[in-house]
């Protein structure tokens, strides 16, 4: 667990990418983009879920479809991953966006994705009113990409990954579906599945009366747990 404080890890994060940018406008964006919604997002959600800022960059530069410079709140650069991460006020980002400033801000994160990051936007009011969900959804997107720091059971694994593959399915999974996919028999897919609900992460839904299972869905709130 880290002994800093977050006053004084933040202090220190900033200080130190200050220190990298001695001069012009890259500097002068980090003085003044980096404000209450930035730190509010580090305070509520990744400090509690990471407890350092290790790979994470503050208003990193990047460049538009037009070749024009844009700065994202965060770039999390652990190695080859490249994710961009922004905090999106309703106000300036709804309330005050014309259809230009829509048009430009889609055409940005296709051509950022085609230039291989991944970007992702959190609301200000979940970052304020709702950050437990931010974590949940933050912890999602790191697991697809971080590499364990122990080894992992193969199993656990599986289980891991049929549960994102629920999700791409919208919550329902049938026993063909996982075999289909990870490229395994029928019979390991239904131990795969039967091993999920009896640790409650999915639940079996049978066809009309009939004893059979036909499928699986997920289980309310198990994704505060995965």
């Amino acid at each position: 667990m880290n002994a800093l404080s977050f006053e004084e890890a933040h202090r220190q994060f900033i200080n130190g990418h200050l220190a990298q940018r001695p001069a012009g406008e890259r500097r002068g964006r980090l003085e003044r983009g980096h404000q209450h919604a930035e730190i509010m997002f580090l305070r509520n959600v990744w400090w509690p879920l990471r407890g350092d800022f290790s790979n994470l960059h503050p208003e990193y530069e990047v460049m538009d479809w037009r070749g024009r410079p844009y700065f994202a709140d965060f770039a999390w650069l652990p190695g080859y991953i490249r994710l961009l991460i922004e905090i999106k006020g309703y106000t300036s980002h709804v309330r005050e966006m014309d259809r230009t400033k829509y048009c430009n801000e889609l055409n940005r994160e296709t051509f950022l994705h085609a230039a291989g990051y991944h970007v992702i936007s959190f609301a200000y009011d979940d970052v304020e009113q709702r950050p437990e969900l931010c974590a949940t959804l933050l912890r999602m997107v790191l697991g697809r990409y971080q590499r364990s720091e122990a080894p992992v059971p193969r199993l656990q694994l599986m289980e891991q990954e049929t549960i994102r593959l629920a999700i791409q399915f919208a919550g329902t999974l049938r026993p063909r579906d996982v075999s289909g996919h990870f490229g395994i028999d029928y019979k390991t897919a239904v131990r795969t599945l039967r091993s999920l609900s009896e640790k409650g992460w999915l639940l079996p839904v049978n066809r009309g009366n009939q004893e059979r299972i036909v499928r699986y869905q997920l289980a309310h709130g198990v994704l505060d747990y995965f």
